[in-house]
C-alpha cells in the first residue's frame, strides 16, 4: 500500500522496520559482491532490490539510503557518494512515478528494469568524468558496461521478486 500521508511511504514503526531491512539487505549484498560491485565494470547483484520501487514507495529511500552506505567504501571515492546515490534516487523516483498507474505486474517489472539500464548514463558519465582517459570513449564504455550489468542485474531481480510477490504482497 502507497502511504497517502507521508513522502516516503513510512508511517509506522513497521513501514520504517520494511525499510530498514531493504536498506541493510542493499548493503550486505553489495559488500558480499563487493569484488564486483564498485568500478567501471561493476555488475551489483544488489541493484535487483531497485525493482521494489514498483511496489511501494518506501523502498525508493530504503534503497537509495542502501546505496549511500555502499558508496562509502567505493573506489570512486566521495563522488560516488554523491552522484551515485543521486543516480538511484533518480532513477528509483522515476521508476515509482511511472509505474504507478500500471495494472499488470509484469508490464511494471519490465518498465522498471529498463528505466534502471537507462538511466546508467549517470554513472558512465561519472566514471569518464572521474577517469584519466579520454572522455567519451570511457563514457560509452561505461554506459555499455554498467548499462548490460544493470539490465541483467534488474532482470535476474525482478524474477526473484516477482516470485517473492506470489506468496509475500510486497505492496503492503
Amino acid at each position: 500500500m502507497n502511504s497517502k500521508t507521508n513522502l516516503f511511504g513510512i508511517d509506522s514503526v513497521r513501514d520504517l522496520t520494511k525499510a530498514a531491512v531493504v536498506a541493510a539487505l542493499y548493503i550486505a549484498v553489495t559488500m558480499v559482491f563487493a569484488v564486483f560491485s564498485y568500478g567501471p565494470l561493476q555488475f551489483r547483484p544488489s541493484e535487483g532490490l531497485n525493482n521494489l520501487a514498483v511496489f511501494n514507495k518506501r523502498y525508493v529511500i530504503a534503497i537509495t539510503l542502501g546505496c549511500f552506505i555502499s558508496n562509502m567504501v567505493s573506489s570512486l571515492g566521495a563522488i560516488d557518494m554523491v552522484v551515485g546515490t543521486l543516480e538511484t534516487l533518480v532513477a528509483l523516483l522515476t521508476i515509482n512515478l511511472v509505474t504507478r498507474k500500471m495494472k499488470n505486474l509484469v508490464a511494471k517489472l519490465a518498465t522498471s528494469v529498463l528505466i534502471g539500464t537507462f538511466f546508467m548514463f549517470i554513472i558512465a558519465f561519472e566514471i569518464a568524468f572521474v577517469g584519466s582517459t579520454a572522455f567519451w570513449p570511457t563514457f560509452w564504455s561505461a554506459y555499455l558496461t554498467t548499462g548490460i550489468s544493470e539490465f541483467v542485474t534488474m532482470s535476474i531481480g525482478a524474477i526473484i521478486l516477482y516470485i517473492v510477490n506470489l506468496k509475500f504482497n510486497l505492496s503492503k
